[in-house]
Parts: C-alpha cells; structure tokens; sequence
C-alpha cells in the first residue's frame, strides 16, 4: 500500500503578505482535499486543535508547543481576529498536529519538548552560544511529537517537528539530533520512519542533515528548504514541495512555507 505523506508549516493561518483576516481553514482543507494517508502540520494556532478533524475527516493527534499567553486558547484566537497578520501566535499559542487517515490504525503515540532548559544550558556551554542566541531560544517551547501505526499489517512510526528559529542554527542542528533520537527510540524495531517537519536548517548549515542521510543513520536524502519529509526503512519517492501556483488562493499565495510531500512503498 502506497502512502502520500505530507508536511506543511501554515504560518499560522497567514498569506504572504499577512492580511487582516486568516485563511487556516482554507489551508487545512486544501492540505488534505486529496487524501494524504498522513498530514503533518507545524504553526497551528492551539484554539485550531478543536477544529481540524471537523475540517479534514481525518484523525487528529496535536501537541501543544507554545501556551496561549491569556491561557486561554478561545480568548487567545478572539484577540487574534483583530488582525492576523499582526498578532499571529502572540495570544494563540503554538500547536502542531499529525492527522491519519482512516485507512491507518494508530497503535501508539508520545512526544518530546526540543529545548527544554537543561538541553539549552548544555548545548550553549558546549558550542560557547552568545547570551542574545540564548535568550532568543529560551523565548518559545518546541516540540517533536510521534504516532506509531498499523498500516495494513506493517508498522509506520511519523514523527513530527517544529525546531526553533534563532540566529545560529547549531541550536537548530542540536534540536533535530534529539528529534531524531526520540523518534529512533519511540519506534519499534523494523518500524518504517518518517522524520517530518520544520526543521529551521539547511543542507549546507546542518551536520545533523549529514548525519541522517549517512548509513549510520539511513535517512532518505533531504531536499534544499526548512521543510522535510525523510524516510527510513522504506523505498519513497523524492520527496517534492507544491509550486506557488498549488497553494494560491483567490489571488492569495498561502503561507511562507510550501508543503513538502513524499510516497512511501
């Protein structure tokens, strides 16, 4: 059974450039018009997490990142509708989502902050990080989630990530590593893996990128761009990312990221 498996950062529910008014609905539905067997998304609005299976039909695991600022998600996404583009995620929140589709039975699922204090004050002595860096990745929790599932009698582990956006990627690379970890350890021993997402860094400024591609690893090659799909374990297509064309809407290029998608054998 082939499997389309997608990923999409949705700048939470902005166009590019920002409007007043957000088009996330418009985006979920879009990522998921043609059945993917599985829909990573980065950039959700948290409030959005009570929505997405009723727009999509297919089923939800969400993790939170970053809290609403008020703690509250509705109040959070009531104040954001003064204008979107402005406020984004300042009183919504941060969330990202994995959603199956039906022909999927998960069996399992858990999930890892990617910078929690601890890593962040071993991994600034380690590289000698800049104090501004360290306060710039203090500044919003991030998260790599992962669903483990029955796909017909062969088991697919997807992990999901966000990494950081700050000025030196070794912060990044670090973040990827220990996404790549969880994932290795959450799934199950033969488990196809997929390793999807935001992951802030490029092939040329990433030695984490190196490393998943080499046969220590044996990740899937990535492609140029933040977004991946990479896959182990399993023949897939070169992962492609949509045109602008696929994702305008109305006139309305959606997002500033395009999704990223692969097929899986």
């Amino acid at each position: 059974m082939a499997l389309l498996v997608r990923t999409w950062n949705l700048f939470h529910g902005n166009a590019v450039p920002p409007e007043r008014r957000d088009f996330l609905e418009d985006m979920v539905r879009l990522a998921s018009s043609d059945g993917p067997a599985a829909l990573c998304l980065q950039e959700l609005p948290v409030w959005s997490l009570s929505k997405v299976e009723d727009w999509t039909g297919m089923r939800l695991f969400g993790a939170v990142a970053a809290r609403p600022l008020l703690g509250s998600a509705r109040l959070g996404g009531a104040i954001t509708e003064l204008h979107h583009g402005l406020l984004r995620s300042a009183f919504t929140g941060q969330a990202n989502a994995i959603l199956l589709g039906h022909e999927l039975r998960p069996v399992a699922s858990d999930s890892i902050v990617l910078n929690p204090p601890g890593f962040r004050r071993a991994r600034a002595r380690e590289i000698g990080l800049d104090w501004r860096v360290r306060f710039a990745w203090a500044k919003e929790r991030r998260v790599c989630h992962a669903v483990r599932i029955d796909a017909g009698g062969r088991f697919l582990t997807i992990a999901n990530t966000h990494c950081s956006n700050v000025p030196d990627r070794r912060c990044q690379d670090g973040e990827l590593l220990r996404a790549a970890v969880f994932a290795d350890a959450f799934a199950e021993p033969g488990d196809r893996l997929v390793l999807a997402g935001d992951f802030n860094t490029v092939i040329a400024e990433s030695k984490t990128l190196e490393q998943l591609a080499s046969p220590e690893w044996g990740f899937s090659e990535p492609i140029p761009g933040l977004d991946q799909v990479l896959v182990r374990g399993a023949k897939a297509s070169r992962p492609e990312r949509w045109s602008e064309e696929r994702r305008r809407l109305g006139g309305r290029l959606l997002s500033d990221h395009g999704p990223v998608e692969t097929t899986i054998e």
